[in-house]
């Protein structure tokens, strides 16, 4: 049964701007709360979520050269989106977790590490 007048895809597409928002402001709110106080634990863990979203904006970048052809229905295009969206942030934080990612978290760690006198 179709419910007429609803568009789903509209759902989606706002949850998907909404998601990647919340992610920029939880990285924020995340990075204003170190300070000297923060055990070396959490500070890595801080540096970690930096260094994914990081690498998550990279894979994006790298998406948008890639020619796309048109598919012509929206609404399987926004749930595509939505979908490939979760993967890249999690394709990034696999990337950072494995092999000490690319080496941004340990610097910024023992960069932080030496300005908050940790």
């Amino acid at each position: 049964m179709a419910i007429t007048g609803v568009d789903p895809s509209s759902y989606y597409s706002d949850y998907y701007a909404n998601a990647s928002n919340a992610s920029k402001d939880a990285l924020e709110k995340t990075l204003s709360g170190v300070d000297g106080s923060t055990s070396e634990e959490e500070l890595m863990k801080a540096c970690k979520e930096f260094e994914a979203y990081f690498v998550e904006q990279i894979f994006k970048g790298m998406e948008k050269t890639v020619i796309k052809a048109d598919d012509g229905d929206s609404d399987v295009s926004s749930y595509t989106e939505y979908f490939k969206d979760m993967q890249t942030q999690e394709y990034a934080r696999a990337a950072t977790e494995q092999n000490n990612g690319i080496g941004l978290a340990n610097q910024l760690y023992q960069q932080m590490k030496r300005n908050y006198g940790l």
